[in-house]
C-alpha cells in the first residue's frame, strides 16, 4: 500500500462548479508616514485614515483577470478600523467558478484608503496567478509584495507581481517553498519539531517584513475537500468530470490515462497464462532448482507486511505444491490468489485444506482486513481452536478487533437465527443443544464471533475480558455511518453472547449473572467518583468524602458482605467481598484517580487504581504486549523479572489498573540519594555486591534490560524518572504509556531510557553488572525478533482500533514496530545495532538536560 506522503488526490477544475474563495489576512511591512506636502496641497487629506493615525482604516479590492481583461466584477473586503495591525482575517467569495477559470487567470488585489467623499486612493497593489506553473491551483498561505501607490495590474505582463525575486524576500520565498514541500508530504512529519519549525518560520517572516521597504499582504487559498479527503485542483478542460487518484512526482503532475480504471489486458492475459487451470496436475511434479529454492525461502521469510511483486506471486503459485509442506508458506500463497477468479479460488480452497496446518500465531494474519474470503477466515478459526485458553487470552484483545473485518451480514443473520430459535424452541431446547460435546462444537465450521462466544462460555476468565472488550466497542464512536454499523455489529455479538450464557448450563448462567453484577458495580463506582470530584475543597477533603461514601452502606451500596462475592473485573480470579473504606485515597493528579483496597474471600487485600475521565485502551494494549513478550521470553528460559501489571478499560472514559507497591525512581533518588542506597536499606548483605543482596542486584539488572528493549520496540515516549518505578525487591518497571510508536513530547529523546542514575546503580559502565545488563539486552532482542510475525500480526489487527497513537497514522503503525525489530538484519548485525543504541542512550546529553527541566517543572508544580 502506498504511504500517505506518496499519494495525492486531484480533481479537475472543469468538474468544480463552485465559486473561488480566498482569505484576506494581514498587511505588514514598513510604517506609512504622513506626506505633509500632499496635505498642504489637498487639505481634505488631513481627515483621511491614511494620514490620521499609525494604522489607518483600509480595505482590499479583489478582481480576477485573464488575457489582460477582467473576468469578474471587483469584490471588496470590509472597511473597518484597526488598532495595532492591519488584520482582516476575512474570507471573500469571488464571483467566478473553478470551472470557468483559464490557466492564466490572475488575482489582482489593491489596498485602498478613503481620503474623502467618493475619493479612494490606492495604498498599493499586488497580483498573483491562481494556478502554479504545473497547472495546480494554489493552496495555503502566501505573502505577496504590495507595490506602493499602484493599482493592481491584471495584464499578462503585470507591473505589480506579488511573487518576485529580490527586495530582500529571498529567505521568505525559500521558507515558503520548503513549507509547501512539507505540506505535500515530501518531508517526514515530526509533531514537536514541526511546531518549533513553523513558529520559527513565522518569526523569521515577521522580521523580514519589518525590515523591508515594502508592504506584504498575506492571503490564504482554501483546500478542496471531497468525501472527507483533501484534493488539489488541477487545471484541465476536456473530459474533466471525474475525480481520479494518481501519484505526483517531485516536479510534475501525471495526468491519468482515460482507461486507468479499466482492466489491463496485458496483465490479465499474463495472469491467466501463469495460473492456467490445465497446468494444475503437472505443477505437482515441479521441483525448484537451487536458485529458485533460495528465492522461495526468501519470500516465505518475508514479514507479514511485505507486499509480493507480480513475479513473486507467480513463482509461489507455480511451486505451490512444493511449498504445501511448509507451514509458514500458506499465508504467502493465499496472498497470490486472485479471489475474483472462481476457478482459481476453487484450486486455492482445495489446497488450503491439504496444506500443512499453520501455527496459531501465523493464523492471526488471516483474520486481518487483507483476507476477506469467508473460507480463509474460517480456516484461521479452526487453527485458533488448537490454542489453549491461556494463549487465547493473550490474543483476545486483537480477536475482538478482528470482528470488524467479519461479514456484517453473516453476523446479523446469525443473530436473527438465534432470536428465532429462542422464540420457537424455548429455553429447554436451547439447553439440550448446549449439552452437545465440545468436540462436536469445535468440528463445526464456525466463524470468528461464534468461536469467541463458544470459548468464552466455557471459561469464566475469557468470559470476563470478552464481555468488557465488547462493551467498550459497543459505545458510540461518533465518527460516521461506518462506525455506527460496527457498533451495531458489536451489539449483535454481545446479545448473542449473553443469550448463549442465559440459555446454557447453570455454570454459564452464573457467569452471566456475575457479568451483570460487575457492570452494576462499575456504574455505582463511576457515580461515586463523580460525586467526589464535585466535592469542594482540596485533595484531603475529597479523600475524606470518598472514605465516608464507601463506609456508608446506604450511599452507593459498594460492599458485598451480604451477597455472593464478586469476581473483580480487572482480575476475575480475585473474588472480592467489599472495599476497605479507611484505606481509600486519591492520587495527586488532575483527574485524581482513586486507590481502592478490596477485601478478598481469602481474607487478603487486593489494591487497584480506578481512573474516571481517562481512556486506558492504549495502556491496556501496551501492557497486553508486555505480558505477551514476557511469556515469549520465559518460553526461551529467559526471565527478565518484568512486572506486567493488569489494565482493563471498562469504558472509553474509565477503567482499572493493578497497583504495584513501589516508588518512582525520582522519589528514590530524592530520599535515598542513589538506587544502591535504596537497595542497601531494604536488602543489606555484607558479602553481596555493593553491600546489596545478590538476587536483588540480579533482579534489577534483568528488569532494566527487559524494559529497555521492550519500550524501545514499542516506541514508548515521554520517559522520565517519575514514570519509572522501583520495588524493594529490585524490580524496575514503566508506567504511563500515553506516548507510543515513536511519539514523544520531548525534543531529541534517546532511543532507550537508560539514565546515568540507572547505570550507576549497576556499578558504572565498566562494572560486571552493566556488562551483564548489555548481554541480557542482546539476548532479549534476538529472542523477540524471532517472534516478529506474531507481534506484527497483533498490531495489524489493531490498526482500526481507537488507540490514540495508532489512530494518528494507522497505515504506519505496523511499519514502525517492524522498523524497530530490524528483521532485515542478521543476528550478529542486530547485536551490533543494539550496541550502538545502548551507547547512544548512555551518552545522550539532551536526555539528561530534559530530565533536569522535568525535575524543575515537577518542583514548581508541587
Amino acid at each position: 500500500m502506498e504511504s500517505v506522503e506518496d499519494t495525492f488526490y486531484y480533481v479537475y477544475s472543469s468538474s468544480l462548479n463552485t465559486h473561488v474563495q480566498i482569505k484576506i489576512g494581514t498587511l505588514e511591512g514598513f510604517k506609512m508616514k504622513p506626506e505633509y506636502d500632499k496635505i498642504l496641497a489637498d487639505p481634505m487629506l488631513r481627515f483621511s485614515g491614511l494620514y490620521q493615525s499609525q494604522f489607518p482604516d483600509l480595505m482590499v479590492v479583489c478582481q480576477v483577470f485573464a488575457d489582460s481583461r477582467p473576468l469578474s466584477l471587483p469584490v471588496w473586503s470590509s472597511y473597518k478600523p484597526f488598532t495595532n495591525r492591519w488584520n482582516w482575517s476575512e474570507w471573500i467569495t469571488l464571483p467566478v467558478m473553478f470551472s470557468d477559470l483559464p490557466k492564466n487567470a490572475l488575482l489582482a488585489m489593491t489596498v485602498y484608503d478613503c481620503v474623502g467623499p467618493a475619493d479612494m486612493r490606492p495604498v498599493g497593489g499586488t497580483t498573483v496567478s491562481l494556478f502554479g506553473k504545473h497547472g495546480v491551483f494554489r493552496q495555503g498561505m502566501l505573502d505577496l509584495k504590495v507595490w506602493p501607490h499602484k493599482i493592481a495590474d491584471g495584464s499578462e505582463n503585470t507591473t505589480t507581481p506579488g511573487k518576485t525575486p529580490g527586495c530582500g524576500k529571498e529567505k521568505m520565498q525559500k521558507l515558503a517553498k520548503l513549507a509547501k514541500k512539507h505540506r505535500n508530504g515530501y518531508m517526514p512529519e515530526i509533531d514537536w519539531l514541526d511546531r518549533l519549525t513553523f513558529r520559527e518560520i513565522e518569526l523569521i517572516n515577521e522580521r523580514e517584513k519589518r525590515s523591508s521597504d515594502y508592504l506584504y499582504l498575506m492571503i490564504e487559498f482554501p483546500q478542496i475537500t471531497l468525501n472527507g479527503v483533501v484534493h488539489s485542483v488541477v487545471w484541465y478542460e476536456q473530459d474533466g468530470d471525474e475525480v481520479y487518484q494518481f501519484r505526483a512526482q517531485a516536479d510534475m503532475v501525471i495526468v491519468p490515462d482515460p482507461e486507468i480504471l479499466q482492466e489491463n489486458l496485458v496483465e490479465s492475459k499474463h495472469h491467466k497464462l501463469a495460473r492456467s487451470l490445465r497446468s494444475g496436475l503437472s505443477d505437482k511434479d515441479i521441483k525448484p532448482n537451487a536458485t529458485v529454492r533460495d528465492n522461495l525461502n526468501t519470500i516465505v521469510a518475508y514479514p507479514p507486511t511485505q507486499q509480493l511483486t507480480i513475479e513473486e506471486q507467480d513463482l509461489v503459485w507455480k511451486f505451490r505444491f512444493y511449498l504445501s509442506s511448509q507451514k509458514k508458506a500458506l499465508a504467502k500463497f493465499l496472498k497470490c490468489v486472485n479471489w475474483s477468479q472462481s476457478g482459481e479460488v476453487r484450486q486455492a480452497l482445495h489446497m488450503l485444506h491439504n496444506w500443512s496446518p499453520m501455527e496459531v500465531e501465523d493464523a492471526l494474519q488471516l483474520l486481518s482486513p487483507a483476507f476477506v474470503h469467508p473460507a480463509v477466515r474460517r480456516y484461521a478459526v479452526t487453527r485458533l481452536q488448537q490454542a489453549p485458553d491461556e494463549d487465547l487470552l493473550l490474543y483476545l484483545l486483537q480477536l475482538v478487533q478482528a470482528l470488524k473485518y467479519e461479514s456484517f451480514d453473516e453476523i446479523s443473520e446469525a443473530y436473527k437465527r438465534s432470536e428465532t430459535n429462542i422464540a420457537d424452541d424455548g429455553s429447554e431446547s436451547i439447553d439440550r443443544k448446549t449439552e452437545s460435546s465440545e468436540e462436536e462444537l469445535e468440528a463445526k465450521n464456525m466463524d470468528l464471533s461464534s468461536f469467541l462466544i463458544h470459548r468464552a462460555c466455557h471459561n469464566s476468565t475469557l468470559a470476563n475480558y470478552f464481555y468488557w472488550y465488547l462493551l467498550t466497542e459497543c459505545e458510540d464512536h461518533n465518527l460516521g455511518k461506518q462506525d455506527n454499523k460496527l457498533r451495531s455489529m458489536y451489539l449483535y455479538v454481545m446479545k448473542m453472547f449473553l443469550q448463549a450464557l442465559k440459555f446454557g448450563p447453570l455454570d454459564w448462567q452464573d457467569r452471566r449473572n456475575f457479568l451483570k453484577r460487575q457492570e452494576n458495580f462499575i456504574d455505582k463506582l463511576v457515580k461515586l467518583m463523580k460525586t467526589v470530584a464535585r466535592e469542594s475543597g482540596n485533595r484531603k477533603k475529597k479523600t475524606e468524602r470518598l472514605q465516608a461514601l464507601l463506609a456508608d452502606p446506604e450511599a452507593f451500596k459498594m460492599n458485598f458482605t451480604n451477597f455472593e462475592p464478586l469476581p473483580l473485573p480487572l482480575d476475575p480470579s480475585i473474588h472480592v467481598r467489599g472495599i476497605v473504606a479507611e484505606k481509600a485515597s486519591l492520587f495527586k493528579s488532575a483527574l485524581m484517580p482513586a486507590r481502592l483496597t478490596f477485601l478478598t474471600t481469602e481474607g487478603t487485600e487486593y489494591v487497584a487504581i480506578f481512573k474516571n475521565g481517562d481512556d486506558l485502551r492504549q495502556d491496556q494494549l501496551i501492557l497486553q504486549i508486555i505480558t505477551l513478550m514476557d511469556k515469549l521470553l520465559r518460553s526461551e528460559n529467559l526471565d527478565l523479572k518484568l512486572t506486567p501489571y493488569r489494565v482493563l478499560a471498562t469504558s472509553t472514559k474509565h477503567g482499572f489498573l493493578q497497583y504495584i507497591d513501589s516508588l518512582p525512581v525520582a522519589e528514590v533518588l530524592a530520599t535515598e540519594g542513589t538506587i544502591q542506597n535504596f537497595f542497601r536499606k531494604h536488602h543489606p548483605c555484607e558479602t553481596g555486591p555493593y553491600g546489596i543482596a545478590p538476587d536483588i542486584m540480579d533482579t534489577y539488572v534483568r528488569s532494566c534490560a527487559g524494559y529497555c528493549v521492550i519500550t524501545y520496540l514499542l516506541g514508548v515516549g515521554d520517559r522520565h524518572l517519575d514514570n519509572l518505578l522501583l520495588t524493594t525487591n529490585g524490580k524496575l518497571f514503566h508506567i504511563d504509556f500515553g506516548y507510543i510508536l515513536g511519539r514523544d513530547p520531548k525534543p531529541l529523546p534517546p532511543p532507550m531510557k537508560l539514565s546515568k542514575e540507572m547505570v550507576e546503580a549497576m556499578g558504572g559502565v565498566n562494572s560486571e553488572h552493566y556488562h551483564e545488563f548489555r548481554k541480557q539486552c542482546y539476548t532479549a532482542f534476538l529472542h523477540l525478533r524471532r517472534h516478529a510475525n506474531l507481534i506484527l500480526n497483533l498490531f495489524s489487527l489493531m490498526v482500526d482500533a481507537s488507540v490514540p497513537d495508532i489512530a494518528l497514522e494507522p497505515d504506519k503503525a505496523v511499519k514502525k514496530v517492524q522498523d524497530k525489530l530490524r528483521i532485515d538484519l542478521g543476528d550478529e548485525e542486530a547485536v551490533h545495532y543494539l550496541q550502538n543504541l545502548l551507547d547512544m542512550s548512555v551518552t545522550a546529553v539532551m536526555a539528561a538536560l530534559v530530565e533536569q527541566l522535568h525535575k524543575f517543572a515537577q518542583y514548581w508544580r508541587k
